[in-house]
């Protein structure tokens, strides 16, 4: 069941936080020049520091958010940074994602994260479908399980919904346009936003992580 009182305080703690920009966009402009570092996964190491690994994906997720101004930008990044996952090419791809194309709809705490998982548990050979008899690796029902947990955490899975009952607690679709934007931002829907893309990625690190086992 939903926390919403959880959620109230930790979108709380987001709106006054003092976000370290200097710092994030470095750490940016870094990956922009340089790409995301390839890693070699060690499962032991993963699995040992998963609580660690959650804890700085949820962070950089929420920080990315907040810079980009936009979740499934946000999200992707934060773990496609923790993995080693794809390019920055992917999170240029990404930007018309927030509630997809700003109507409203799911929100880019799922879509950042079902773009990882396609990079993760995908195959690189798309004619390749062995994947799909194997329901640890298969991405489609990872991704449906994912979803269902997504939802049971945050109470919804379309942006709208989450703005209206969690983030601001009144409908709003800064999508809508200029003004619906500036109210938005007024109400410092930036850094509140960051909880979806937290969240998010959180969960979706530890399907990774647990799927090492």
């Amino acid at each position: 069941m939903t926390d919403y009182a959880a959620l109230k305080k930790k979108v709380d703690e987001l709106a006054e936080r003092e976000w370290d920009l200097a710092g994030i966009q470095a750490r940016i402009n870094k990956m922009v020049a340089e790409g995301i570092p390839r890693k070699k996964l060690d499962p032991k190491e993963m699995l040992a520091n998963k609580e660690q690994i959650l804890d700085r994906v949820q962070l950089r997720a929420e920080e990315y958010n907040f810079t980009f101004k936009n979740c499934a930008q946000g999200t992707a990044l934060a773990l496609m940074e923790e993995f080693g996952l794809g390019n920055m090419e992917i999170i240029k791809a990404l930007a018309p994602f927030p509630g997809v194309g700003g109507t409203g709809d799911m929100c880019g705490g799922v879509t950042g994260s079902l773009i990882t998982f396609g990079l993760y548990f995908g195959s690189d050979n798309p004619l390749d479908l062995s994947i799909m008899g194997d329901p640890k690796k298969n991405p489609i029902l990872i991704a449906q399980k994912f979803m269902a947990f997504f939802e049971g955490q945050i109470g919804h899975m379309y942006c709208a919904d989450i703005i209206e009952t969690v983030i601001l607690g009144h409908r709003l679709n800064p999508g809508e346009g200029a003004a619906a934007m500036m109210t938005f931002a007024s109400e410092k829907g930036f850094e509140k936003c960051g909880l979806p893309p937290g969240m998010g990625s959180r969960l979706a690190a530890g399907f990774i992580i647990d799927s090492m086992k």
